[in-house]
Parts: C-alpha cells; sequence; structure tokens
C-alpha cells in the first residue's frame, strides 16, 4: 500500500466523481444550446446554471439516501459538510464556459463561439478529469491511455447524440 491513506483517496475519487458528472450534465446542455440557435449568452448562462444547480442536488440528495440506506442513520455535521463541500467544487468544472458566456454577454464574441469554446472546454476537462484519475495509480501505459480515450469517446458520444436529438 501506498503512503496515500485510503481515506485520502476516496477524498479524491468523491471531488474528480462530482466534477465528472456535472462536466456531462453540461456538455450535453451546452450543445442543445448550440443546436437551438439564437440563444442569448444570458440565456445560456442561466440554463446552464440551472442545470449544473440541479445536477448538484440530485447528486447530494443520492448521497444523503445511499448513506442512511449503507449506515441506518442520519450524516453528523462534519458528514453534510464534507459532502456539501464535495459537491460545491464540482462548480470549477463550469468555470470556463461561464467565463466564456460571460465576455460573450459584454459583447468579446458571440454566444455561438462562446458555446463552442465551453464544448471544446468541457470535452478537454473531461480527458484531463481521465489523466487526473490514472496519473497516481500502477497502470501500464497503455491503459492509461485507454482511460483517457474513453474519457474522449464518451465525451464525443455525448456531443454525437445530442447533436443527432436535435436534427443537427
Amino acid at each position: 500500500m501506498t503512503s496515500e491513506s485510503i481515506s485520502s483517496r476516496e477524498i479524491r475519487a468523491a471531488h474528480l466523481k462530482e466534477r465528472i458528472y456535472v462536466t456531462f450534465a453540461a456538455l450535453a446542455v451546452v450543445v442543445s444550446l448550440l443546436s437551438h440557435g439564437h440563444v442569448t449568452a444570458l440565456e445560456a448562462m442561466g440554463t446552464l446554471g440551472v442545470t449544473v444547480l440541479g445536477t448538484l442536488s440530485a447528486v447530494f440528495t443520492a448521497d444523503v439516501i445511499s448513506h442512511l440506506l449503507v449506515h441506518e442513520r442520519m450524516l453528523t455535521r462534519a458528514e453534510v459538510g464534507h459532502a456539501a463541500r464535495v459537491s460545491a467544487s464540482a462548480l470549477g468544472a463550469i468555470v470556463l464556459p461561464m467565463l466564456f458566456l460571460l465576455a460573450a454577454q459584454f459583447g468579446a464574441w458571440g454566444p455561438e463561439h462562446a458555446l463552442r469554446a465551453s464544448m471544446a472546454a468541457l470535452l478537454l476537462a473531461l480527458i484531463g478529469f481521465g489523466w487526473i484519475a490514472a496519473r497516481r495509480i500502477k497502470l501500464p501505459w497503455w491503459q492509461r491511455g485507454l482511460v483517457l480515450g474513453a474519457e474522449a469517446v464518451l465525451g464525443l458520444l455525448v456531443i454525437g447524440l445530442q447533436t443527432l436529438a436535435h436534427g443537427g
């Protein structure tokens, strides 16, 4: 076993898991907004924000219910704080899309360009999360590549499915 404790790995995994959930949800929303056309930057920011908060609320609720089932007790104050911090940390996944849309709101570029840049940033974030997940564990190089490739393929699949669903 490494010098890193299991609880430290579990904490990192929880943060990473939440970011991946939020990133996939945000990617689906961004592609959907792109396919609708004529969306303002402010509307896109609102839709993205509501979606992310809804996703985090669902994950937090699922964590609480899972805890009840496994431990047969309510979360302690410390556990609620930990769960809230993990969920809040996932908001970092949409910082760049929100900044791109904010720039569009102030006329730096159009909302469509901001959404395209957001789509690229979210896809790159998914690949980065795969790298973060694989970098500290003992895997052969080809398995690390497989993890990174899987994140990229799944992200592209979300883009493709959303595009097909909206007639793009």
